[in-house]
């Protein structure tokens, strides 16, 4: 989270977007640091506030010991012992995300190795929907199941838990979606919300199955080798963006490291058909490459695909898997495409400028809704929901901006709604089609009342300016040691005064992207800007960047991300550079 310095100021990008430029900023807390003056900045924006504090966030950490209480685990852990000591059939239901697909196979591989019997059951998006279903309960009961164990869904699942206890099931949750006013009757429920303290920093569902293994394999004194589920809770809990702070990312830290040593048959398939590598282990290869790819599976055919992918015991079961999902991931990509043209066309002038984006169709997959409104949202920059329409009923999917919480949202409406969940940034409901109209009235005035001009104003944070010709590899060297990067604690942007672009040229299936070299005082720089073909500098022209690094997916070489960039102007000079 970026703590406050001093005033900042608001200058004009391109296409109406704004740079939001940093003010000064006390330094003295971190006097006498062994490391640039522009690390020490960056570190007192993310909240940091003391030597010490900031050694634990740079220095490479230990792997992480016995993982910190959450509510009731000591409960559901005790419950889950007996049924691995009993040999009882477990019940696993799980989410069709990554964050569900890995906690499922944490707790599928935990509990098969300590004596229980484990039943996954990943539910339809389409047929189904999110968390348990009255259906999918009577057959895993028929299946023998004594206790549900519900990964990254159930605190709202009032009335199917109930069914599962009048079935003969105990029902165990592990979750971190919001706490409804009314709980179902669990045995326990293990989701860090329950705390307030934990705001903020909660783990993802992924985090929360690590923690009750850990401790499982510690109650049963069983022994654990912890590598290959800190490298799947790493995979969850960026894909679910949960914030990579505290615990959250110590674990991830831990965990791509894990990731880079993995044996994991799936995994490996699944980055060698995308043209990647495990060692690269790298947030990006998380949520970039082998995210999308196990996500394709739930939106576009079924999740057990991509649960099936992780538990592969060997190379001849993965390959064709990772196929599959391949093939899954280039048709999402393609529909989503062909959607997003569809959503341009039902989006009038007015709605666009909304404050609330809503858009609903029965040409809109349901798999897809979730990507298409996180477009909205980037493309806009204001909260949107996408509702797929089909006989009579509407399944949506919600993406919000910083500051405003969608779930929070839904609750104020709740009687508008069968079913709803979620968390600040992302969440999801079901509607009878009929009350639309008023969905749409109710749901954009709360937005109206709550959402100022400025907040529905794309801005880029920037966090320091950077010459080009400041950049070193001592300097890149110390920057890298605040990855990994997520929400809580965002990729490092610069703004580069008066760089001189050649060798523009557009670039992808659309020509949309703009690809550069940036030179300023001697440096040279590969430069992308997404999107941004249309908003060309002329050669010759002194340009102004807003940028952060990354590295090119196929050749690893390092370049400049260019989030915005103008012609220099004058005014409009940017912030002192810390070096």
């Amino acid at each position: 989270m970026r703590a406050a310095t001093g005033e900042r100021r608001l200058v004009r990008g391109s296409g109406g977007r704004l740079w939001r430029l940093p003010g000064t900023v006390d330094l003295s807390p971190l006097h006498g640091a062994p490391w640039p003056r522009l690390l020490s900045r960056l570190l007192l924006q993310r909240g940091v506030r003391s030597l010490e504090q900031a050694r634990a966030l740079i220095d490479t950490p230990a792997a992480p010991g016995r993982p910190a209480d959450l509510p009731q685990i000591d409960r559901a852990v005790a419950r889950l012992a007996s049924a691995c000591e009993g040999a009882e059939h477990v019940a696993v239901f799980g989410d069709y995300d990554v964050d569900g697909l890995t906690s499922t196979a944490i707790l599928v591989e935990t509990l098969s190795a300590l004596g229980a019997r484990p039943l996954a059951y990943l539910p339809h998006r389409t047929r189904e929907g999110y968390g348990p279903n009255a259906a999918a309960i009577q057959e895993l009961a028929r299946r023998g199941a004594s206790l549900l164990v519900t990964a990254d869904c159930g605190t709202s699942a009032v009335d199917e838990v109930a069914q599962a206890h009048a079935l003969g099931m105990e029902t165990v949750i592990l979750d971190h979606h919001a706490i409804p006013r009314e709980l179902p009757p669990a045995i326990a429920i293990v989701n860090p919300r329950l705390d307030s303290a934990t705001e903020g920093t909660e783990p993802a569902a992924c985090g929360i199955a690590y923690a009750v293994a850990h401790r499982l394999h510690e109650k049963l004194g069983a022994p654990y080798d912890p590598d290959p589920h800190q490298a799947l809770a790493a995979l969850g809990t960026i894909c679910d963006l949960a914030p990579l702070v505290g615990a959250n990312r110590d674990l991830v830290r831990s965990g791509l490291a894990a990731l880079g040593r993995s044996r994991r048959p799936g995994l490996h398939a699944l980055a060698e058909i995308a043209g990647s590598s495990l060692q690269e282990s790298t947030a990006d290869l998380c949520g970039w490459v082998l995210g999308p790819r196990l996500n394709a599976a739930g939106r576009m055919e079924h999740p057990q695909l991509a649960l099936d992918l992780l538990l592969a015991p060997g190379p001849a079961e993965a390959e064709p898997l990772a196929r599959r999902l391949e093939e899954l991931n280039a048709r999402r990509r393609s529909e989503t495409q062909e959607a997003r043209e569809h959503l341009a066309a039902l989006l009038d002038e007015e709605e666009r400028a909304a404050p609330l984006l809503i858009a609903a169709s029965p040409a809109i997959a349901a798999g897809l809704a979730g990507p298409l409104a996180s477009r909205l949202v980037d493309d806009h920059g204001r909260p949107a929901i996408v509702i797929h329409l089909s006989d009579g009923a509407g399944r949506a999917s919600c993406r919000s901006i910083p500051g405003f919480d969608i779930t929070e949202l839904l609750g104020r409406h709740g009687d508008l709604f069968l079913s709803y969940g979620g968390h600040r940034a992302a969440a999801g409901f079901s509607i009878d089609e009929r009350r639309l109209p008023e969905l749409r009235r109710r749901l954009i005035a709360d937005a109206a009342d709550r959402l100022d001009p400025e907040m529905l104003t794309p801005t880029i944070e920037v966090d320091a300016a950077l010459p080009l010709h400041d950049v070193t590899p001592q300097l890149l060297g110390w920057l890298d040691r605040l990855a990994p990067h997520g929400t809580g604690n965002p990729i490092p942007t610069f703004v580069a005064p008066k760089v001189r672009v050649a060798s523009a040229r557009s670039i992808g299936r659309d020509g949309s992207h703009l690809r550069f070299t940036a030179r300023s005082g001697g440096a040279s720089w590969r430069a992308i800007a997404f999107g941004k073909a249309e908003h060309e500098v002329p050669p010759g022209t002194p340009a102004d960047l807003v940028y952060r690094f990354r590295a090119d997916r196929r050749s690893g070489e390092l370049e400049l991300d260019v989030l915005d960039l103008r012609p220099s102007r004058v005014g409009h000079p940017p912030p002192a550079r810390e070096t």
